[in-house]
């Protein structure tokens, strides 16, 4: 078996990405989850009880990008998940004295959120809030009759934090949906005017795909929220169009000659695409202004080609909910080729993606379970006072592949060095007492989601003294073994981290790619399938050009698993050698397919 090695990059580690822009709201989210509750304890003179309150808090950071009944169930999820470990962790402590046995058992748990969180598709921050609060908990001096309280104040955080973040449902109840349309279209923009940008494509690719799967996640029980999802789905088949390179709306018409009477009208071929292209452009933005607006949405008009598109998402969904029954009416399908919201986060799902043949997570937990376990007791042998933090570094190492976390200990160990400065720094004002520890705690928080969209090395500038003055609540131990402790046991863990991933090697990473090899020969056969019943009719009673919609957008997601699953191998350091040539013929005869659906959509057969 021929293998091969590939080095670890270094481009690009600490670069800055735009700041995301509905960053305040999980960052403000979390702050106030986090901040109101303790106030409480302050006042009440119980700040020995802020870690339990603060784990239950922390699930505000979660989910912010699911409408609203959606996220209502997903973080109800969210929020006993974290309990459930809370409550695994702080028995654990109350009944064993070993902290070799306290690492390893935090260890295994870190590997199981890990998995979970993988499975479930939960989104950011991921794992990591997770593992950071059992960790925690996990050597906090607890007595066993102490248990049931301390997670039910967890449980108790994390009602706030529920509140908390369905709050804003009160004042805009489409606002994520909206925001989640108006990147499609300013994505679509900006592909428009860099056709040939490989980046601006991709971007795009996501922020439509991201974009259906949360329109679909919209329950359409009620008048409002089924009207508001029709209008969101117009434009996004406009942003969508864009990608398939019919990304021209109808405002215009098409004069005999072959020109357009329009903007570009009397120019040359070349000049009066790119000037309609930056018709669109305008066009996109604008609506997207509007949609970020919060006022009606704007009248959107389709091209008949556009028009089918949007008809086989209407007859996606139904079928979806004939096929589930009653419960699904309203929820739709995730049309784009990946799981159906909801879905995957139900336990159905999660089993599917557990049992599922040459899934990547395992080996992923395998690395997180070995890495944190060895982290942890280097870090027991080396005197630290504090080894759940190696633990919790090691743990946040393990990405999708070995390059990927290597470039996450890079800026995992260069943004907490420089916490730590800041943190030596906030010292003076920390001392002033637990209130001003409190506001730091908010201020901390705020910042550092405003920073983590930039770069993760930037934002753990601020995660660092915010976990820092967290672990003080409870405890006081000297500043400088806190720094030493702290700065020991991000080495060790980085370091730690990044060898697991070299050794233990995603030795299913190429099968993967055969599995999905497999599954674009198979979704291509059935888009040609489809070209040839666009041509002779169709053979069963569907709405002409459904048929080649689903094939359509069942070949992009095998693509599209096809890409993930090169990206992820490629990622590893030492892996069989890549099938390079049949990934690009299945990638070539997929366009293809593709490029004979798009004509088939273009002139559909009358029936």
């Amino acid at each position: 078996m021929n293998k091969s090695t590939r080095p670890l990059p270094v481009r690009g580690l600490v670069s800055l990405r735009p700041r995301g822009d509905i960053w305040h709201k999980p960052a403000l989210s979390a702050g106030f989850a986090v901040a109101v509750p303790d106030l409480v304890l302050l006042a009440l003179g119980r700040t020995d009880l802020v870690i339990y309150l603060t784990s239950g808090a922390m699930c505000a950071l979660y989910t912010h990008g699911l409408p609203y009944a959606a996220r209502a169930r997903a973080l109800l999820w969210v929020v006993l998940g974290m309990v459930a470990g809370v409550g695994v962790a702080l028995t654990t402590s109350a009944l064993v004295d070993s902290a070799v046995v306290l690492v390893l058992c935090a260890s295994v748990l870190a590997a199981v959120h890990k998995v979970l969180c993988d499975a479930t598709r939960i989104g950011p921050p991921g794992n990591l809030i997770f593992t950071f609060i059992a960790a925690s908990c996990f050597f906090a001096p607890q007595r066993l009759a102490e248990v049931p309280a301390h997670t039910g104040l967890a449980l108790l955080g994390g009602a706030v934090a529920w509140l908390v973040c369905m709050a804003p449902a009160l004042v805009r109840p489409r606002g994520p949906e909206r925001i989640a349309t108006a990147r499609a279209l300013e994505a679509a923009a900006r592909l428009l005017r860099a056709p040939g940008d490989g980046a601006a494509r991709a971007a795009t690719a996501a922020a439509v795909n991201a974009a259906w799967h949360t329109l679909f996640a919209v329950s359409g029980r009620s008048t409002a929220a089924a009207l508001s999802r029709a209008g969101l789905e117009r434009l996004l088949v406009r942003a969508s169009a864009v990608l398939a390179g019919d990304g021209h709306g109808p405002e215009g018409t098409r004069d005999p000659d072959g020109g357009r009477d329009g903007p570009g009208h009397g120019r040359g071929p070349a000049d009066a695409a790119e000037t309609e292209a930056e018709a669109e452009a305008v066009r996109l933005l604008g609506w997207a202004r509007e949609v970020r607006g919060g006022g009606p949405l704007p009248a959107v008009t389709l091209t008949p080609r556009q028009d089918e598109e949007l008809t086989g998402a209407l007859e996606e969904r139904l079928n979806t909910a004939a096929a589930e029954g009653p419960a699904a009416v309203g929820r739709g399908a995730h049309r784009r080729g990946g799981p159906r919201p909801g879905r995957h986060r139900s336990a159905e799902g999660l089993l599917h993606r557990l049992r599922r043949p040459h899934t990547a997570l395992w080996p992923l937990g395998l690395r997180t379970a070995t890495g944190c376990a060895l982290a942890g007791w280097l870090s027991l042998a080396a005197g630290v006072g504090h080894p759940y933090w190696a633990v919790v570094t090691a743990a946040s190492v393990f990405q999708a592949n070995t390059a990927l976390s290597w470039q996450r200990a890079v800026q995992r160990t260069l943004g907490n060095l420089l916490g730590l400065l800041v943190f030596a720094l906030l010292l003076p004002v920390s001392g002033l007492g637990a209130l001003a520890m409190v506001l730091l705690v908010f201020v901390l928080q705020v910042a550092a989601e405003a920073l983590m969209p930039r770069n993760y090395w930037l934002g753990s500038v601020c995660v660092t003294p915010m976990a820092l003055l967290l672990s003080e609540f409870g405890s006081h131990s000297p500043a400088g073994r806190l720094i030493g402790d702290r700065l020991i046991d991000t080495v060790l863990g980085a370091v730690v981290g990044v060898l697991v991933c070299v050794l233990v090697t995603n030795r299913r990473a190429g099968d993967r790619i055969e599995a999905a090899l497999g599954r674009v020969e198979e979704a291509g056969a059935a888009a040609l399938a489809a070209v040839s019943a666009a041509r002779t009719g169709p053979s069963a009673p569907v709405r002409p050009g459904v048929r080649q919609v689903r094939a359509r957008d069942r070949l992009v997601a095998a693509l599209a698993e096809l890409r993930e699953a090169v990206d992820t191998a490629s990622g590893e350091w030492w892996q069989r050698a890549l099938p390079e040539e049949r990934v690009a013929e299945a990638e070539r005869a997929g366009h293809l397919a593709l490029h004979r659906l798009a004509a088939a959509l273009r002139h559909p057969v009358a029936v």
